[in-house]
């Protein structure tokens, strides 16, 4: 337990602590600064991709926006009637927030390797609204590091990632088009660095016991799919 003092103690210490929230504020800030100042890569192969609407380009995906954001949802052309539930907490967190972030010029959707036959039963379960589309019969997964195939040239976070199988993965992508149609992938990230992504952690961080995972197996041990709580 911690330690208890008087309210004059306890604003005293909340100020110091103050200070360093304002810094980290700052310090991200500028990090988020160098993250849109990053080059970015021409991505000049052709993707197709299966929607609800039919067959879109990559370019269709952005819907008339400049500027585009995909979530990697993990759910591979093998898997059951469920997608993953690590993944399934995110969606919850962004499923309502997509009309906002289309104001600002930006769409946002997820794409997975399955089929749609295999994820939009799921889709509609959960209550989702945000569109998600299949790249399957491409190699858009496996070149933004999403699946991992048993060969030596697999990655996964910018490092080699050795499987026995083919292993999804979850990770959030960007991209620009220009007013010519060129499209850029200007930014990606995975493993933790999709936590600043995920508000429910954001609130649990402030509470006393925080997200309480450390007598867990493993961090996320105790998310499950939101109609199973």
């Amino acid at each position: 337990m911690n330690k208890i003092v008087t309210r004059e103690e306890w604003t005293e210490a909340r100020k110091k602590l103050l200070e360093e929230e304002k810094a980290f504020t700052m310090q991200r800030d500028k990090l988020s600064i160098k993250r849109r100042s990053l080059p970015w890569v021409n991505v000049d192969k052709e993707y197709h991709f299966h929607s609800e609407k039919g067959i879109k380009s990559f370019s269709d995906l952005f819907e008339g926006k400049s500027q585009l954001i995909i979530y990697h949802f993990m759910y591979g052309p093998d898997w059951g009637n469920e997608g993953c539930k690590s993944c399934s907490f995110w969606a919850d967190n962004f499923n309502n927030i997509i009309l906002h972030i289309r104001q600002r010029d930006v769409n946002m959707l997820c794409v997975s390797s399955a089929p749609l036959s295999k994820f939009l039963p799921f889709k509609k379960k959960m209550g989702w609204v945000f569109e998600w589309v299949s790249s399957q019969d491409t190699t858009f997964n496996k070149d933004f590091q999403v699946t991992t195939f048993p060969d030596f040239g697999s990655e996964y976070n910018y490092e080699p990632r050795m499987t026995n199988n083919n292993q999804e993965w979850p990770g959030i992508s960007v991209f620009y088009k220009d007013d010519e149609g060129n499209i850029y992938h200007t930014y990606s990230t995975y493993a933790r660095g999709l936590e600043d992504l995920n508000l429910v952690y954001r609130f649990l961080d402030i509470v006393p016991r925080g997200r309480d995972e450390d007598d867990l197996a493993y961090g996320m041990e105790w998310v499950k799919h939101h109609y199973k709580y």
